[in-house]
């Protein structure tokens, strides 16, 4: 397949096409590219451009909004959606230990006040 050229309308139509998805399954820069017709490798190139490296920027956190949603309301399982984030943000499972959380909480007696 033949490279093709950026159009300067590409960042606009990533951004649209990621606001308003509405297909099953989730968004992402290969349905756009397919939809646009072209390949990630050009999605990829792509990114070169300012603008359209700001509208990509824009759309991972779309989609990274919307996995977390998805699994938050159950529709997604969640340990797929983790795996699918964490592989994505290059996190390793040392980011992502279910049993490293760190708790501080301040007991106030009565008639303190917060500082």
């Amino acid at each position: 397949m033949k490279k093709q050229n950026y159009k300067k309308e590409y960042p606009r139509a990533l951004y649209t096409y990621f606001v308003t998805y509405g297909e099953s399954g989730v968004p992402s820069f290969s349905k756009f590219a397919r939809s646009i017709g072209v390949t990630l490798s050009d999605i990829e190139r792509f990114r070169s451009n300012r603008e359209f490296e700001r509208a990509y920027n824009e759309c991972s956190e779309i989609r990274r909004d919307y996995l977390i949603d998805c699994a938050l309301t159950k529709r997604f399982d969640s340990s797929f959606v983790k795996f699918l984030l964490s592989s994505e943000y290059k996190m390793g499972d040392e980011d992502l230990s279910d049993d490293k959380i760190e708790v501080n909480l301040k007991v106030l007696e009565d008639g303190e006040t917060k500082s």
